[in-house]
């Protein structure tokens, strides 16, 4: 039995984590069967390689002097909260990555915390000191203070610190003596990490995620705490409902490189993937089959956020999707409940649509993508934060916001914030930019991240995470501008378009099919307009000089699916497909949304 050293990496996205995961596996001779994937091994989804974040965290192994390293991928963004918690579990320390030049960054500053409180030791690695303008030495003393601030414990204040380049491929103890290799920081892991404890008895191991296959279905993956698992074993799995069920291990894994592979015995310690248990979910214990004993479920952060699913059922249905029916959308949405811990779903009097619960805009938007890219169609209402009543006080969660926002557009960024009801908490200069730092309620960031890019020429630095519950902060302004909203159904011309310009911008092109109902530009003032973008020009045969010279149009608005989300107001839908993201109004009928509109004038 080898010794096992089971580490998770924290990192800031962009701090190089997945870059060093490559490096390491080269070093140990592990990416020669690989070598034709290329750069970027541990985002292998497809979203996290546009992206540039790590949405679900991976396991990869390695060995080196003798020893099993497990490598735990973590998430850096708060809104995956519930994915960072399960990975935290599985791990004996972690290995906190920093860039040399941007120092510690908030959302790593959340995972290490979760890290600190489960009472993990970390080693410090400063990366990219190769860049220019770098302080390493700076940097240092910022991570200290940072475990400072965190309540770190006296040993955990100790940690060794590591200096390096994982893009060039070296470490040393020392960043004005570059290495040859990145051996230093192994051997640094392997000297200061305790070895994963072999905890004798009876067998007890928490499932922290699920992995499917085609051929064999559900994979539960945990870290065994204590005992042996046998292959053909037969086991109890503790539901975190109570319940018992019997059942047997059919198959047992544990994983080498960037892969799995199948043994007959895992040992306490070990991270493997167990098949042929059918039924499961995340933070149930496989334990004992005569004398079971259950670990304590996982506590998760609470959803902040919740958005209304429901099937797409606008004039372009069925058109660009092949999952379009409520059956498939409430199918893959209980489906994803069972691997995503954060996220709940509700039915509502509606048998068309879901209420989903999750950590942000971030975290709904990402599982939105995902569906859109399997094929769904479904249509997404406005993102609502949960208020909650504590005492008898209405209260609503309050996130911590900080922005690195260039000196000279600090104040703008100030008033910004301060107008979506954020309180200033700290303002400290960072090279040449000015670090802010405020509590602001979680709905005044819907809509945020657009207005201080535009007002800092997209230079901000923007990152939050979830604070507490506090008393209800009154209303926040929302979009100050009306939207423009099609008259009928057919295509954009360029002739409509073009005599509307002075109306406001649009977000359709010449050539574009649009429905009635659809918004297709934002109007120059706070009132909806209706009008018709798919007027053509009358043709006759009288030619007048200097009437058909060419139309010039300003470039339509492109929305990402975010960016969608946080723009769109209470009574309009973002309609998803697997090709186009539409905005529209949900109640289609230009007559019918009158009508309501002086009802509920009547009625106030």
């Amino acid at each position: 039995m080898k010794s096992i050293r089971n580490i998770a990496i924290i990192a800031h996205v962009d701090h190089g984590k997945t870059t060093l995961v490559d490096k390491i596996l080269k070093q140990c001779k592990l990416f020669k069967e690989h070598e034709e994937v290329g750069e970027l091994i541990m985002d292998s989804n497809e979203l996290e390689r546009e992206r540039g974040i790590t949405i679900f965290s991976k396991n990869v192994s390695v060995n080196y002097k003798d020893v099993k390293i497990n490598i735990i991928d973590t998430p850096g963004h708060a809104d995956f909260g519930g994915e960072v918690e399960r990975v935290l579990n599985m791990a004996d320390g972690v290995l906190l990555l920093v860039d040399a030049f941007e120092g510690p960054m908030p959302q790593t500053r959340f995972v290490l915390q979760k890290a600190l409180q489960m009472g993990l030791k970390a080693i410090v690695v400063i990366n990219k000191v190769d860049k220019p303008n770098c302080t390493p030495d700076e940097t240092h003393e910022a991570v200290f203070d940072l475990f400072f601030k965190l309540n770190a414990s006296e040993e955990q204040l100790h940690f060794p610190v590591v200096y390096g380049s994982s893009k060039q491929g070296w470490f040393s103890a020392d960043w004005k003596k570059p290495g040859t290799d990145i051996t230093p920081l192994l051997d640094t892991i392997i000297s200061y990490f305790p070895a994963a404890p072999e905890n004798p008895g009876t067998p007890q191991l928490m499932i922290t995620s699920i992995d499917y296959s085609s051929y064999t279905g559900k994979i539960a993956v945990g870290r065994l705490l204590r005992g042996a698992l046998k292959s053909n074993m037969p086991v109890s799995v503790m539901r975190r409902n109570g319940k018992i069920d019997k059942s047997r291990i059919k198959a047992l894994y544990t994983f080498e490189g960037l892969g799995r592979k199948e043994v007959q015995e895992v040992r306490a310690g070990d991270i493997c993937a167990v098949f042929g248990i059918e039924k499961f979910e995340i933070g149930d214990t496989i334990a004992d089959f005569e004398n079971p004993e259950g670990l304590a479920p996982i506590a998760i952060d609470e959803p902040t956020m919740n958005m209304l699913f429901t099937i797409n059922n606008s004039p372009f249905f069925g058109k660009e999707g092949k999952f379009v029916t409520s059956r498939h959308v409430r199918e893959r949405l209980f489906l994803e409940t069972e691997k995503n811990l954060a996220l709940r779903v509700e039915e509502t009097s509606s048998p068309d649509s879901l209420l989903v619960y999750g950590r942000g805009i971030l975290h709904l938007s990402i599982l939105i993508e995902t569906m859109r890219r399997e094929g769904y169609e479904l249509q997404v209402g406005q993102p609502k934060v949960i208020m909650k009543e504590i005492n008898g006080v209405q209260c609503e969660p309050y996130e911590t916001l900080t922005i690195d926002a260039p000196a000279e557009s600090a104040s703008k960024a100030i008033d910004i914030v301060t107008q979506h009801k954020g309180d200033l908490l700290a303002i400290e200069p960072k090279g040449d930019y000015q670090h802010l730092e405020f509590n602001i309620p979680s709905r005044g960031l819907v809509g945020l991240r657009n207005q201080m890019l535009t007002a800092t020429a997209g230079e901000a630095i923007i990152a939050h995470r979830f604070r507490e519950y506090e008393p209800f902060k009154g209303n926040i302004p929302g979009r100050n501008a009306g939207v423009l909203v099609a008259m009928e159904k057919g295509m954009a011309t360029a002739y409509a378009l073009d005599k509307l310009q002075d109306r406001g911008k649009f977000f359709v092109e010449p050539g574009e099919n649009v429905y009635a109902g659809q918004i297709i530009g934002e109007h120059i003032r706070p009132d909806d307009i209706v009008v018709n973008v798919v007027k053509a020009k009358q043709l006759t045969n009288m030619r007048a000089s200097g009437s058909d010279e060419a139309v010039k149009l300003a470039p339509k608005i492109k929305f990402s699916l975010e960016e969608a989300l946080e723009y769109i107001q209470e009574d309009e839908y973002v309609e998803v497909t697997p090709i186009s993201i539409r905005m529209r109004k949900i109640i289609l009928d230009e007559n019918v949304r009158k009508r309501n509109e002086k009802v509920e004038s009547k009625v106030i």
